[in-house]
C-alpha cells in the first residue's frame, strides 16, 4: 500500500519561505508522477507543482511559477517543494498526491494516493 508522509510547514510572514515534503514509501515510484496540491478554507483543492520521478521535469500552477520549487531526493527519497516569496493567499493545507501517470496531471481526481495535509500559514 502506498503511504505518504509529508512534513514541514508552518506560520511565516509575506515574504518569507517554507519548505514542505514528502516521503512515499509502499512500492517503487520510477513511472510515477508526485504532486503537490493544496486547499484553503471554502475553496476547492487545486493543484500547485508536479514533478514525474524518474523523468525529473515538473509543472507549476501559474499562481506560484518563479516562486515555488519542486525537486525530488533520491538519496532521502523525499519531494520536496520550497516555497518563496510567500504570500497570504498560498495560505492552506498542502496535500501530497501521487499515482503512475504518463505526465504531470493537474486534476486532483487522477491520483489515488493522497497524504494527510499539512498547514501552511501565510501572515500580512
Amino acid at each position: 500500500q502506498v503511504q505518504l508522509v509529508e512534513s514541514g510547514g508552518g506560520l511565516v510572514q509575506a515574504g518569507g519561505s517554507l519548505r514542505v515534503s514528502c516521503a512515499p514509501s509502499g512500492r517503487t515510484f520510477e513511472r510515477w508522477v508526485m504532486g503537490w496540491f493544496r486547499q484553503a478554507p471554502g475553496k476547492e483543492r487545486e493543484f500547485v507543482a508536479g514533478i514525474r520521478w524518474s523523468a525529473g521535469s515538473t509543472a507549476y500552477a501559474d499562481s506560484v511559477k518563479g516562486r515555488f520549487t519542486i525537486s525530488r531526493d533520491y538519496a532521502k527519497n523525499t519531494v520536496n517543494l520550497q516555497m518563496d516569496s510567500l504570500k497570504p493567499e498560498d495560505t492552506a493545507v498542502y496535500y501530497c498526491a501521487a499515482d503512475e501517470l504518463l505526465w504531470i496531471d493537474r486534476t486532483v481526481s487522477m491520483y489515488r494516493f493522497w497524504g494527510q495535509g499539512t498547514q501552511v500559514t501565510v501572515s500580512s
